[in-house]
């Protein structure tokens, strides 16, 4: 199996969360290397399933997004990193909409309920 670099952004407000993040990204099956920049998380392993792992990000703390997966040789990195590109896409996150049902109105007849009266 080839390496794969992962860089995923998370949400890290304290350090409970930085923990959860390192011990559920060391956990899964095929990670040689993990590291933490600010609020990406980068992972480097053989055969990582990503989509578990960013399943397992967003039921542990809640918000994990998918910035890239690549391979992990650096050197090629680095040789893209020194040319110049185009114009980059600002990618926003996969928002879900919040999901409500509705409450039907309860209409009260003041005449229909008076024989069931205590008083």
């Amino acid at each position: 199996m080839t390496k794969q670099k992962v860089v995923v952004k998370l949400s890290l407000d304290d350090g409970k969360k930085r923990t959860k993040a390192l011990k559920t990204a060391v956990n899964m099956n095929g990670v040689i290397s993990v590291a933490l920049d600010g609020d990406k998380l980068t992972v480097i392993g053989a055969g990582t399933d990503v989509v578990n792992l960013t399943t397992q990000l967003r039921k542990k703390l809640g918000y994990a997004d998918l910035i890239s997966v690549s391979s992990g040789d650096d050197k090629k990195e680095e040789k893209k990193e020194n040319k110049p590109q185009g114009e980059t896409k600002n990618l926003q996150p996969l928002v879900y909409p919040y999901q409500y049902s509705y409450q039907y109105p309860f209409v009260y007849n003041e005449g229909a309920y008076d024989h069931y009266s205590i008083f």
